[in-house]
């Protein structure tokens, strides 16, 4: 059969791979505990985890929520935290519990929080101290009952782990005040579950491993249903990828992009893992100068990030100068891969920047660049074993290549749906199983696809996806607006910024208003930057706002 839509895969990668060969999440957690037992698998501030410790504290964890907090199979328990070593320690441990991970962006605000835990339903949330004002706000009115605190330096050891939680409170007073009776203290619960036996959870491919939220066309988050069988795909797709090109065991990864962000949790905690490999977590990667100083002396092999954060590693004081002799694989996602970036990055690493595809709703991998090319070329490469990837036209046509239509995906690291929304799941999943990306793109007559246009009102901020939608409710609901249309705009840092165009009900309405509007009621990189004034917006003969005039002007 013809399948100008497939792969030929000219770089020796098997058409199709092993997509069960675990039966659970848990089982290549437990497989790598268990193998790599003696070798250091997380690095924080200075302090390593081996396989070993990771087995010993998750399995205490677990037994804590399975035993003194009653969870059963299928619960959800939302992790909030940035990349510490107990993020890591609380995501192996939920799941090695049978329960489903909801990863949940520490930046949400309070609006943002109470949605996600709501609509998802946990029941629990493991949760760093700095963020537990925002959960106080709307505890209240969602379904959580078992709060459990962590402190930055909890996981540091002793002296370590006390000073670190001194200065942050206490010198940089990164912790407001909060209030949450009978909140568990993460090492109080390591404690309790210590020694235990922990409950073998009867975990199947068809059972969810992980809520994974994104935005959509409502502008309300959606949460993708990941089941342990698309994880497990997606981890033997990429396996699949790379055969023979790692090393068990003696792999170093940097880990910048925060573990509560789909592609760095299914590549670099849990294929990662799958190798034997040390993941080197950055907590705050923003901070460039202390983002290079933790790098020095480190011989890492692989690097994972956004074209924002390759740009301005290259231009930090330093990273130049750093170890790149073991240094042989990295990997830009979420944004587009810049070609300036990507052919600075190969000249001072030495190592060719390989974009990749994915999204939420596909575990996340579709598409990467293949190993065998050594020069950039614009693509997002090819598409990863057992997966179909085809170009259509509105009407669900395919297309050849050379034409542009709608990137469709099947295959089985696609989602079983979003959570709780039949009719969303009806709109982006066909009958026939192709997921609907909403992302424009054509495919080379090599079978190499390019990316034209992002979702057609999509904002992409330092890799986040910004949804116009949510933007527009929360101005809407300033007391001086009338109507407003978001778009996104070129910006040399970020990728991409917000710029709200507003039609004032209140004539005294002024910029710095709105903008602390926002602040007050969104996470900070959906944050409007340029908020412009107009007496009228463009418009369909519906009525409806026509961003795409907007964007165009």
């Amino acid at each position: 059969m013809d399948k100008p839509w497939l792969n030929s895969y000219p770089n020796g990668v098997p058409e199709h791979a092993e997509v069960t060969t675990f039966d659970s999440v848990a089982e290549i957690i437990e497989k790598a505990v268990d193998k790599y037992a003696n070798l250091p698998a997380f690095r924080n501030f200075g302090i390593t985890l081996s396989y070993a410790d990771m087995e010993r504290h998750s399995r205490a964890l677990a037994v804590y929520l399975q035993s003194d907090l009653g969870l059963q199979k299928g619960d959800r328990v939302a992790i909030m935290m940035p990349n510490l070593l107990q993020n890591a320690v609380a995501i192996f441990a939920v799941l090695r519990a049978g329960l489903t991970v909801v990863n949940t962006n520490p930046l949400y605000t309070a609006r943002e929080l109470k949605h996600q835990l709501s609509d998802s339903g946990a029941n629990t949330i493991i949760i760093l101290e700095n963020f537990a004002q925002v959960l106080e706000q709307v505890v209240v009115d969602t379904q959580v009952k078992n709060v459990i605190v962590t402190r930055m330096g909890d996981m540091l050891g002793f002296p370590k782990g006390a000073v670190v939680n001194a200065v942050i409170k206490y010198v940089k007073k990164m912790v407001p005040p909060f209030s949450l009776p009978g909140a568990i203290p993460f090492r109080a619960a390591l404690v309790s579950g210590a020694g235990r036996e922990m409950q073998k959870a009867d975990i199947g491919l068809d059972d969810i491993a992980l809520l994974q939220y994104t935005g959509g066309t409502t502008g309300e988050a959606k949460g993708a249903v990941l089941t342990n069988g698309n994880l497990v795909a997606n981890i033997g797709q990429l396996d699949a990828w790379f055969s023979g090109y790692y090393s068990e065991g003696k792999e170093i990864i940097i880990t910048a992009l925060p573990l509560y962000h789909i592609f760095s949790f299914t590549v670099n905690c849990l294929l990662y893992a799958h190798y034997g490999a040390l993941n080197l977590l950055i907590t705050n990667p923003r901070d460039m100068p202390g983002f290079v100083k933790e790098l020095k002396g480190v011989p890492f092999t692989t690097f994972t990030g956004v074209n924002t954060l390759f740009n301005g590693l290259l231009n930090t004081p330093g990273f130049a100068d750093l170890d790149f002799s073991r240094f042989r694989f990295s990997g830009g996602g979420g944004m587009a891969v810049q070609r300036v970036v990507a052919e600075r990055w190969k000249e001072v690493t030495g190592c060719v920047l390989r974009e990749g595809y994915g999204l939420t709703e596909t575990s996340p991998v579709v598409c990467f660049y293949p190993l065998t090319l050594e020069e950039y070329n614009g693509s997002i490469g090819l598409p990863i074993p057992s997966t179909e990837v085809s170009i259509m036209d509105s009407k669900g046509n395919r297309l050849p290549a050379g034409q542009d239509g709608e990137l469709c995906i099947r295959g089985p690291q696609v989602m079983r749906g979003y959570w709780q929304r039949p009719e969303a799941t009806a709109e982006a999943i066909s009958p026939e199983g192709w997921f609907h990306s909403g992302d424009i793109a054509e495919m080379d007559e090599q079978g190499y696809f390019r990316i034209i246009d992002r979702k057609k009102d999509m904002i992409l901020v330092s890799g986040f996806n910004v949804y116009p939608n949510e933007i527009e409710a929360i101005v809407a609901e300033h007391p001086g607006v009338l109507e407003s249309g978001a778009v996104g705009v070129p910006d040399e840092h970020s990728g991409e910024i917000v710029k709200i165009v507003v039609v004032r009900k209140d004539p005294n309405l002024t910029a710095e208003n709105l903008i602390a509007f926002c602040q007050e009621n969104m996470t900070g990189y959906k944050v409007p930057k340029i908020v412009e004034f107009r007496d009228e917006l463009p418009k369909t003969n519906v009525g409806k706002i026509l961003r795409r005039a907007l964007r165009d002007e």
